[in-house]
C-alpha cells in the first residue's frame, strides 16, 4: 500500500507521555501512513527523563503548546492528519481551525471556548489542580487513585493501576486554568472558529463513560460547529477517559482510521 500524502501526528493531553500513542502510532504505520507523536514544549521524549524532570515543563500554558504544535506541523510539506485525545483533542481542533492540518480527530477533547456544559465528574477531575490557584504555574502527576477516577473508572482497577504505571508523567497546570476561564476570556487560547466552512473535515470521539470530559461537554463541542458546512461528525464509545490506552484502543484507532479513509485520506 502507498502511503498517503498526509502524515498522522498524534497529540496526548495532560498526565500521559506521548510513547502513550505506541499501539495507534504501530497500527497507522502498519496500514501505509508516515506517523509521528511530538512532545509537549518542554517535555522530554524520554518518559523516564519526563518524571524525573517535571519542571522544564512549569508555566507553559495553552497557548505556547497550541504555538508549539503548529510550528511543528509548518515543517510538513503535506498537511498532517492530527489525531489528539484530551487537551491534545482541543490542540488538533485549534490546528485545523488554523489551516494546518489535513483532519482532525479528537479523542474526549478538553473544551474549546464556548463549551458550556461543567459536569461534576468533570470537576471532580481537575479539582486536585485547580482546588489552590497558586498550583496555576506548577507541575502536577496524578496519583492511582485519582487516575482511576479520571482516567480509569470504565475498567478495572488492575488495568487502572497498570496504565498509571506505565504512562502517566507530571504535567504542567497551566492548560487547566486556561481552560476553566476561557468562556470569560476574549483572547482565550482555545478560541475556535467553529462557523469556518473552508476547514478540513473533523470527527469528535466521546467516552460515554468519561469522567474528565464528559460526553456533555464532548456533545457540547460538536454542537458549535452546527453552523459550519464542513465536515463534522460525532462518534460515541461506552469508554472512560482511558479510551486511547486500555484494552479498548483497538476498536477506537480502526474507527478513527475508517473515518479518514472515508475522507479520501
Amino acid at each position: 500500500m502507498s502511503t498517503p500524502q498526509a502524515p498522522v501526528i498524534f497529540i496526548h493531553g495532560l498526565w500521559l507521555h506521548s510513547t502513550s500513542w505506541r499501539n495507534w502510532a504501530e497500527l497507522f504505520s502498519d496500514a501505509g501512513y508516515q506517523t509521528d507523536s511530538p512532545e509537549w514544549p518542554g517535555v522530554p521524549e524520554d518518559l523516564e527523563q519526563a518524571r524525573q524532570h517535571p519542571e522544564y515543563q512549569a508555566g507553559k500554558g495553552l497557548g505556547e503548546v497550541i504555538e508549539h504544535h503548529a510550528q511543528y506541523l509548518a515543517s510538513f510539506d503535506a498537511k498532517p492528519v492530527v489525531i489528539g485525545h484530551s487537551f491534545g483533542g482541543l490542540v488538533a481542533q485549534s490546528l485545523l481551525g488554523k489551516g494546518l492540518a489535513a483532519a482532525a480527530v479528537a479523542i474526549d477533547p478538553a473544551p474549546i471556548k464556548g463549551v458550556l456544559p461543567l459536569p461534576l465528574a468533570q470537576l471532580r477531575s481537575a479539582a486536585p489542580v485547580l482546588a489552590n490557584p497558586l498550583n496555576r504555574n506548577k507541575v502536577f502527576r496524578l496519583n492511582k487513585k485519582q487516575f482511576r477516577y479520571a482516567f480509569g473508572n470504565a475498567i478495572s482497577e488492575q488495568e487502572s493501576d497498570q496504565l498509571h504505571d506505565k504512562w502517566t508523567i507530571p504535567s504542567t497546570n497551566k492548560p487547566l486554568f486556561d481552560a476553566a476561564i476561557a468562556n470569560f476570556n476574549p483572547k482565550a487560547a482555545s478560541k475556535v472558529d467553529t462557523k469556518r466552512g473552508d476547514r478540513e473535515p473533523l470527527l469528535i470521539i466521546s467516552g460515554t463513560q468519561d469522567h474528565t470530559v464528559p460526553d456533555a461537554v464532548s456533545r457540547a463541542a460538536y454542537k458549535l460547529y452546527r453552523h459550519s458546512p464542513a465536515v463534522t461528525e460525532l462518534m460515541q464509545f461506552d469508554r472512560g477517559h482511558s479510551i486511547t490506552v486500555d484494552h479498548g484502543w483497538r476498536e477506537v484507532a480502526e474507527a478513527s482510521m475508517d473515518w479518514l479513509k472515508a475522507q479520501g485520506l
